[in-house]
């Protein structure tokens, strides 16, 4: 007859597969000093978050008044930069030393809009333009003008698009 060998130490007679007993040593734990510097980590990153998501989405909101808009506005608008829609009016184009002045129209309203820059290619009378600014008294002050210039727009009024060679498109 053969015998087994002997037990490891910890390992009983009875059971064995049981193996030696649980380590019984606490559970590493985190200081509250560890736990308040974790907590400012995440709310300094959620609070990134949320400005740029915000940012991305004030600016994505960038909306434009038409001149009508503007003008029935004017007292709440002050000196607050916004984007002004309207057609530029026949015969009120004039180069200027810094730029060129216009007049937009929306509706019945005329508004005087003083640009500084060079206007787009397409800027010329009876185009659709959004111009950026703020008013300036009773006249509208403008650093840059958009034109609106779909190739939809261009199928419509072909006439009115002109080439950077001159030719009409």
């Amino acid at each position: 007859m053969t015998t087994a060998p002997p037990a490891p130490p910890g390992v009983s007679d009875e059971n064995p597969l049981s193996g030696p007993p649980p380590d019984r040593r606490p559970a590493p734990t985190v200081r509250a000093g560890h736990r308040f510097r974790y907590a400012v980590v995440g709310l300094v990153l959620v609070g990134a978050l949320a400005f740029l998501i915000g940012k991305g989405i004030g600016s994505a909101l960038n909306f434009y008044l038409t001149a009508d808009q503007a003008v029935a506005q004017r007292a709440t608008l002050g000196g607050k930069t916004f984007n002004l829609e309207g057609v530029v009016e026949p015969g009120s184009i004039h180069a200027t030393r810094n730029g060129v002045d216009f007049v937009v129209t929306s509706g019945p309203v005329r508004l005087d809009v003083d640009n500084t820059g060079s206007p787009p290619q397409l800027f010329q009378p009876n185009i659709p333009v959004i111009a950026v600014g703020h008013f300036a008294g009773d006249r509208f002050v403008s650093d840059q003008i958009l034109v609106k210039h779909t190739s939809t727009y261009i199928a419509q009024y072909p006439a009115r698009v002109t080439a950077p060679n001159g030719s009409k498109r």
